[in-house]
């Protein structure tokens, strides 16, 4: 086998794994609102939406088995909860979310439409793919991905050399390190590291003849190469907005801003197809992350295809309630979750990852409990928040 083609090949995957059309309307405006202080938020955005991410797999290198090895030093039950509620938070925020982004980008600006028509369809279509598991969307993924980063790089590009030559100050509430990592979980990367390590690590069984060490070598060397592909991509995206916030409305939602630097660098023709690739591409994320869900439940109750098929139909119908909210709503829903399951998934990882006789069973136990009771508050006060930011609304409507 030839480990450095291995290397790039699942790389390549993981970093499209992780490259989520959704994550693309983040970076922009985390940078337009931090203008002078992009460098700062950077760093925030880097650590907990690539570092966290790529130890996620540095974890499943070593302990080369399924996700729910990753909690199962602290108990078995433990690890079945934490795996349930990894897959619930997936199809019913960051999944739902793919079609929020799909009608704002790719519908909205075309056509008089309603969100609520789009996400029934979108999610009705799925259904169809998520039964049939056509392998047109493994095909399509191999094209749209490379695609995308192309016409990525060429607004980063076009952007970074055609700038103005002031920026407005930051508008941010928080600390920019602090803001940018808490829009960081909202790639639910760190999520999907635990998520895709575990799938690396079937592929490379599936290929035979690896050793553990090189198995683990593999892993370890694929993720900095999917590691290095974000830098540049999230990096470069924030510089970008950051560097343009003088040019659009301070209320810019998040995809009328990615949607407005690519007429900027690319035209409107460049617009209409970074759309129409963004909508495909949320339309393969969804339906992976529904049939590895539906998968999960379907191993629980002994391969059984009616468990399968009554996943899908739910996580279909959550994706068509959830789907038809504005994108921003969907964000600001989801902080509450991402509060208390990211310290969790964190520690997990990290803990996976440091030298296992610092990681007992009791070591696990103890780090788990007390982050879960830190985890507790941080729950409430961004709940509180977000039900501040609800009333500040006079309606958030059903479009």
């Amino acid at each position: 086998m030839n480990n450095r083609k291995t290397i790039l090949i699942i790389g390549f995957a993981i970093f499209a794994s992780y490259f989520g059309a959704g994550n693309l309307i983040l970076p922009p405006q985390l940078g337009f609102n931090s203008g002078p202080d992009w460098w700062l938020v950077t760093l925030g955005f880097i650590a907990s939406a690539i570092i966290i991410p790529l130890l996620a797999l540095f974890g499943h290198a070593r302990l080369q088995g399924t996700m729910l090895d990753f909690g199962s030093k602290v108990s078995p039950l433990f690890s079945l909860v934490y795996c349930l509620c990894v897959y619930i938070i997936a199809i019913t925020l960051p999944i739902p979310r793919t079609a929020a982004v799909t009608h704002e980008m790719a519908i909205q600006p075309f056509f008089n439409s309603s969100s609520l028509l789009t996400s029934t369809l979108y999610f009705g279509i799925a259904f169809i793919f998520i039964m049939k598991r056509d392998k047109i969307l493994s095909i399509l993924g191999k094209f749209l991905t490379p695609l995308i980063v192309l016409i990525l790089l060429a607004i980063i590009g076009i952007g970074l050399f055609t700038s103005p030559e002031s920026m407005n100050p930051s508008v941010l509430d928080s600390p920019a390190i602090i803001a940018g990592l808490l829009e960081g979980y909202q790639t639910y990367d760190a999520l999907g590291g635990v998520l895709i390590g575990g799938v690396v690590i079937i592929s490379l069984n599936l290929e035979g003849g690896i050793s553990f060490e090189d198995k683990k070598a593999i892993i370890a060397k694929s993720g900095l190469v999917a590691a290095i592909g974000l830098f540049l991509i999230y990096t470069g995206m924030i510089a970008v907005g950051a560097l343009h916030n003088t040019e659009f409305e301070a209320s810019i939602s998040r995809p009328e801003l990615l949607t407005s630097l690519s007429i900027k660098t690319l035209g409107n023709i460049g617009n209409v197809f970074l759309s129409v690739l963004i909508a495909l591409a949320c339309f393969t994320t969804a339906v992976s992350v529904i049939v590895g869900t539906a998968d999960f439940f379907k191993g629980l109750f002994k391969n059984s295809q009616i468990v399968y098929t009554i996943t899908a139909v739910i996580s279909c119908l959550i994706g068509v309630f959830v789907g038809q909210f504005d994108v921003s709503y969907i964000i600001v829903v989801a902080l509450p979750a991402l509060m208390f399951i990211y310290p969790i998934t964190i520690i997990l990882i990290i803990l996976n990852v440091i030298p296992q006789k610092y990681a007992s069973s009791t070591v696990f136990k103890g780090v788990a409990l007390v982050t879960f009771i830190f985890s507790i508050p941080d729950f409430f006060s961004i709940f509180i928040a977000k039900r501040k930011f609800n009333e500040s609304k006079s309606t958030y409507s059903i479009c």
